[in-house]
């Protein structure tokens, strides 16, 4: 196995995470392809041009590099409108792929395939190129419609369910990232489970470690030594920031005085601007202005110092298929409260380096955080207690299984359509 094409049609590993689509995908796709070169598997990334600025390829290391592809007009697009363009981007990559081997590259051998729009990409070159596809789906239609029915498309709401569906029945291996969405493939499309791999994503320790609190605040121009609280990610209805806001609004009942929250990120989605002035309206409702700060999305590196600024980290998705912020949180020493779904539930231990919420709502958050926050035992126990955990998640564990893997698919027999 020596050339990977990751495809990552909607956002590029480049984009800033935390606004418009970029989020943890963006850092899986980044993280992930960084590795395997370093490992070499050299990895062609393709993605979208979405500005003309942009220019056709980025040679971001030695081994890694992103091309901009022609599909659609040259500018954000609303990611409801992307499925038309689809056909685009799929002979935009055959094209630039098949244009790179003429100038002398090495044949692709293997597609690496992130999100349903790419899945339907990467499937048409496995048929054309006659070599294997791996997916990894991010989140699962069938199980955000429960739980985000405001992103469902309003023309043709199973479109994306039965385009998962017919990726999955013929991809050589599908990643999930816990068995927890093992199983969601499994009941909720039929995956067959020995084409199911479990491959973690990782956590760079190099910038996620813990460090000290209080020099991470000063850099960050926070005075004084009162609780605080961090939302990170963008804001969306399905990340529920507006349990992070009642929460702190809740501990003053408990008392828990001049507790404070930051919320890192931008709008994204669908209802995201609507998303934003809900919890602005419900900020000024609360009495809160003075003590909740809206940041704009930061580099990635830089959120570290944001987690080791505060004393929780709230994590309140109704839907999460891992949950990329609760493991960086985790590795900065940062106690974690999460809502027990999806990944979170195999990223967080229960009374032992946070708390998972399974029911009850803000209340059962809130008195969560009151245990934490009151109490800096308790608060450093969690903490140790989480970054010993996170050790456990490294990039470079995940690029070796996958370079097994890659391997593997490349002396098999290719998966035909069901």
């Amino acid at each position: 196995m020596h050339k990977l094409a990751m495809l990552s049609m909607h956002t590029s590993p480049l984009a800033q995470p935390g606004s418009g689509d970029g989020g943890g995908m963006n850092v899986y796709v980044r993280e992930l392809s960084a590795s395997l070169a370093r490992a070499g598997v050299e990895c062609d990334v393709y993605t979208r041009a979405w500005s003309d600025d942009l220019p056709s390829l980025v040679e971001v290391e030695p081994g890694l590099t992103v091309h901009h592809v022609e599909a659609g007009p040259r500018r954000p697009v609303a990611k409801g409108l992307l499925y038309g363009l689809v056909g685009e981007f799929t002979e935009a990559v055959a094209d630039r792929m098949a244009r790179s081997e003429l100038l002398g590259a090495p044949r692709t051998d293997a597609i690496h395939a992130n999100y349903w729009l790419s899945g339907i990409a990467g499937h048409a070159l496995k048929h054309r190129l006659g070599i294997p596809l791996v997916s990894t789906f991010h989140t699962l239609d069938r199980v955000k419609a429960e739980a985000s029915p405001e992103e469902l498309d309003e023309t043709d709401p199973g479109r994306r369910a039965r385009a998962e569906a017919e990726v999955i029945g013929c991809s050589d291996a599908i990643l999930a990232s816990c068995s927890v969405e093992l199983d969601q493939l499994v009941e909720l499309y039929g995956a067959d489970a020995s084409r199911v791999e479990i491959v973690a994503p990782g956590v760079d320790h190099a910038f996620f470690a813990p460090g000290d609190k209080w020099l991470a605040r000063r850099a960050l121009g926070i005075i004084g030594r009162d609780p605080l609280l961090l939302f990170v990610g963008r804001i969306q209805p399905l990340k529920g920031c507006d349990v992070a806001v009642r929460v702190l609004a809740s501990l003053d009942r408990l008392g828990v005085e001049g507790a404070r929250l930051a919320v890192v990120g931008g709008p994204s989605g669908v209802a995201g601007d609507d998303e934003v002035a809900k919890l602005r309206a419900l900020v000024a409702e609360l009495g809160l202005e003075e003590r909740v700060a809206f940041v704009p999305p930061q580099p990635h590196e830089r959120l570290s110092t944001y987690y080791r600024a505060a004393d929780v980290c709230l994590v309140p998705s109704r839907s999460e298929s891992f949950g990329l912020v609760a493991l960086e949180a985790a590795a900065c020493g940062t106690p974690v409260v999460a809502s027990a779904v999806g990944g979170l539930t195999t990223l967080v231990g229960h009374g032992e380096t946070g708390f998972l919420v399974e029911s009850g709502g803000v209340e059962v958050f809130a008195g969560h955080v009151a245990a934490i926050v009151s109490s800096l035992e308790l608060g450093r126990r969690l903490g140790e207690a989480a970054v010993r955990r996170a050790q456990a998640y490294t990039w470079s564990t995940a690029a070796a299984r996958l370079r097994r893997l890659y391997n593997d698919l490349t002396a098999r027999t290719l998966v035909e359509c069901g």
